[in-house]
């Protein structure tokens, strides 16, 4: 058995493809397996996914009619064989000791999840981080993971591991169809699943400067599937009587003649306010999560 199953849907990513798959056969730890499936993809992606594989075993592309990443996902679910499931997204990279360090943090504190910090890479290379923990923190009440993952601001699946056995027992899945899918995977998945480990000094790099992914398009449906998730998020907090945590806030933006003039955005207790998209600066912190 693999101890880290990594599953990476693939569409139209060719130019970022390599530097993902680099990243992952390059892993300090070695016994892991790599679950491409590639959802037809238009451009040379499979061909990428197929040279790859031709030279490392551990990789296995798996190929489907596109149908979305959530599909993607739930297939690699599906043929998963790890100890822990962890996921990528394509056009994404991560540090070369990832998986090691939070596969071993993990097993030290019999964790069912781990989170490493998440740096987001910008335009001209400029760097921020989304999340950077200074410790080894072990979590196991439900708002605590919330405020350490800053749920339900944003639901990032890629920068833990899971272990398979709660995945599968739990049947927790994707939505098909739907984008911002994450969002409700991850609030489910850190109320059902017992015991989650911070893991600093571990990075998973976010990459924004992507004019082909997905959620940098503007349509109605993005607009749409964002109400749907946010709506039956909201619902999971109410059948379970849980109180929306006090830091949870959706993004403000203040227009005139239909210009944004003032935008603020919420990173667990951090506000950002951005004037005009250009002059940037934190409003004062809000308070920590209560439960209810």
């Amino acid at each position: 058995m693999p101890k880290v199953s990594v599953i990476v849907p693939v569409y139209k990513v060719e130019k970022f493809l390599p530097r993902c798959l680099d990243s992952l056969i390059n892993q300090t730890l070695k016994d892991i397996e790599i679950i491409c499936i590639n959802d037809g993809s238009p451009d040379n992606s499979l061909q990428i996914l197929e040279e790859y594989a031709q030279k490392d075993s551990r990789i296995k592309v798996i190929n489907q009619e596109n149908s979305g990443p959530s599909i993607s996902r739930n297939r690699g679910i599906e043929l998963a064989q790890g100890e822990y499931i962890g996921f990528i997204d394509s056009d994404d990279w991560i540090d070369l000791n990832f998986y090691e360090k939070l596969y071993e943090t993990a097993k030290k504190y019999d964790a069912d999840i781990a989170v490493g910090d998440v740096k987001i890479i910008r335009k001209y290379g400029r760097q921020s981080y989304k999340y950077q923990y200074k410790s080894e923190e072990l979590a196991e009440e439900t708002y605590k993971k919330y405020y350490l993952c800053n749920i339900p601001n944003v639901g990032d699946v890629w920068n833990k591991i899971y272990r398979t056995s709660g995945i599968r027992k739990l049947n927790l899945t994707f939505e098909p169809g739907v984008y911002y899918e994450d969002i409700c995977f991850m609030v489910e998945a850190l109320y059902y699943l017992k015991k989650m480990v911070t893991v600093p000094n571990v990075k998973y790099y976010y990459q924004r400067d992507n004019a082909g992914s997905i959620l940098r398009m503007k349509s109605q449906k993005l607009k749409n599937d964002y109400v749907h998730v946010r709506e039956r998020m909201l619902e999971f907090f109410k059948s379970k009587n849980l109180a929306l945590p006090n830091y949870y806030r959706p993004v403000k933006k203040y227009k005139f003649l239909g210009l944004t003039l003032v935008k603020i955005r919420y990173h667990s207790t951090k506000r950002e306010c951005s004037l005009l998209n250009i002059i940037k600066f934190n409003l004062p912190p809000i308070k920590n999560c209560e439960e209810k």
